[in-house]
């Protein structure tokens, strides 16, 4: 039996590896770290209430952020050095410790320096997922892999805000993070055991000042657009200090990859459009799709006054729209191997969709806000993990783990460039609608409690929800020009096919299943 044929059959890959328990830990694993967002943006208001830091609110997700943006380029070359199996093993392991450490926080500060942990096992474990599938497979066969990919995306998405909303309204908040204890357990023993790939025998040296110069910049690039017009002016000096800081680190990383043997981001990647226009595009779909779904769950909770359980289900919609897009186009490149389409498509709905959400305000009709999101959902959907698909197409083998990592690393400021925007006229906005002295002995931190917003006379409610309305409406404002660069982008895009093949096995047979490991490589250790 061939490589292939092996692989398309759930059986046993050349080296060792049986195929089918292998995805499912790796979707387990998926699932997971999806899932992980889902149910903290549900559950971030009660969190946020009952610890007394809505003046924190951000950082709960920023320090993930943080943590996981600079993990993942490093744990996608870690994985191109030392093998994607002990790469896996060791994030899965930080991400299940930093859920235990999470679910028994007591303070809006230890959450988030727990956040940091689990956001350091995250980025490990989502790019490994992607390196493994686009070793295990050649890009074609792995469009069957990556619809599934996006239907455990979709199922996490549907999942997690009625799980967290569950969650927090039947036991705690905390149990948003243990419940990642169980399922974690279980990916990490099916890829311990039945996971087995190649890893080229050589010797290797850690890119230090690539890793280095690299966290700074997206440290320093992440807390300015956290910061910047919320906590401090765009002038300020932190402000100019920080986008400095990041300029020049970014100098110094590219430096620092010219000249190293092993970079973590090797520089000839970028000479590919392909790749590039890929990163471009995952920058964009992460700022606008991903960034904003923590914002929707505000505007559900503290503008309509719904539950964190109503407001999982109300978001339910939306995510069923991801689902139907992702999975149609995964389909649909499966069958024709091109994808250029969709995230054209995606870029150009997304801006219809941002403009409905824009005009949402405290009178808008339920029904009518759930239309809007499943508008933006679909576009969410057809973009989901095409661009890693297109980048992988074009990557040597030794570059498949730094193209997932930069490809998932490239999601991840979103967040935090729009809570800037959101924090930054909150206050303005509460200043505004709320009558003076209505909110006197009000702890405007547990605003967005429900507990909070019960106690307030009907008509200072009525302002606080029509403040944050006000406030939130920015937040997709300016995602509208940000989708139209992504969509110009995603027109550059050429409309290539993807491989039935791994890169050199075009002209020679497939190796057989029970054959010896070629010269120069063996299997990864458990």
């Amino acid at each position: 039996m061939s490589a292939h044929t092996a692989q398309a059959t759930g059986g046993a890959h050349p080296f060792g590896t049986r195929t089918t328990p292998t995805m499912v830990g790796c979707m387990i694993a998926a699932f997971l770290a999806i899932l992980d967002t889902q149910v903290v943006a549900t559950a971030l208001p009660r969190i946020v209430g009952d610890l007394h830091g809505i003046d924190l609110f951000a950082w709960v997700t920023i320090a993930y952020v943080i943590a996981s943006s600079v993990t993942t380029p490093i744990y996608g070359k870690l994985g191109d050095l030392f093998g994607r199996k002990v790469t896996f093993l060791s994030a899965m392991t930080l991400f299940m410790a930093g859920s235990a450490l999470s679910g028994a926080s007591g303070s809006m500060e230890q959450l988030i320096a727990f956040r940091v942990v689990q956001g350091m096992g995250a980025g490990g474990v989502f790019v490994s997922v992607l390196s493994i599938i686009g070793e295990l497979f050649t890009p074609r066969e792995g469009a069957k892999y990556y619809g599934l990919f996006g239907m455990i995306f979709a199922g996490a998405s549907l999942a997690g805000p009625a799980v967290g909303g569950i969650l927090t309204d039947v036991l705690s908040w905390h149990w948003i993070f243990l419940v990642n204890l169980p399922l974690g357990a279980v990916a990490f023993l099916l890829l311990a055991k039945y996971l087995h790939l190649p890893r080229q025998i050589r010797t290797s040296r850690l890119d230090y000042a690539g890793i280095l110069t690299l966290s700074g910049a997206i440290v320093s690039l992440t807390l300015l657009t956290s910061w910047a017009g919320a906590q401090y002016a765009w002038t300020s000096p932190r402000i100019i200090g920080l986008g400095v800081t990041a300029v020049l680190c970014l100098a110094l990383f590219i430096a620092a990859e010219s000249r190293a043997v092993e970079p973590i981001v090797p520089l000839r990647l970028f000479k590919d459009s392909t790749f590039t226009l890929s990163l471009t595009g995952t920058i964009i779909c992460g700022v606008v799709f991903v960034g904003s779904v923590n914002f929707l769950a505000l505007y559900v909770q503290v503008v309509t006054g719904a539950s964190p359980t109503t407001s999982g289900f109300v978001l339910l919609p939306m995510m069923l729209g991801l689902v139907l897009s992702s999975v149609g186009s995964s389909k649909s490149i499966r069958k024709t191997g091109k994808y250029k389409i969709f995230p054209v498509l995606s870029m150009a709905l997304g801006i219809v969709g941002a403009l409905l959400l824009s005009t949402m305000d405290a009178s808008t009709p339920r029904a009518v806000s759930v239309l809007y999101m499943v508008v933006f959902g679909f576009a969410s959907g057809m973009s989901a993990q095409v661009f890693t698909q297109a980048a992988q197409n074009t990557a040597p083998p030794e570059g498949l783990g730094a193209v997932s990592g930069v490809a998932t690393f490239g999601r991840s400021f979103g967040t935090s460039l729009f809570a800037s925007i959101f924090y930054g006229r909150l206050t303005d906005e509460i200043t505004a609608h709320v009558p003076a002295g209505a909110l006197r002995g009000v702890d405007h931190n547990s605003l967005s409690s429900q507990s909070v917003l019960d106690s307030l006379a009907a008509p200072v409610r009525h302002a606080v929800e029509q403040a944050y309305a006000a406030a939130l409406t920015p937040v997709f404002v300016i995602a509208v020009p940000i989708l139209a660069v992504g969509l110009l982008v995603t027109l550059c895009m050429k409309n290539l096919k993807l491989r039935s093949q791994h890169h050199g096995d075009a002209g020679r047979e497939p190796a057989s299943t029970t054959g010896p490991a070629p010269a120069g490589a063996s299997p990864e250790a458990a």
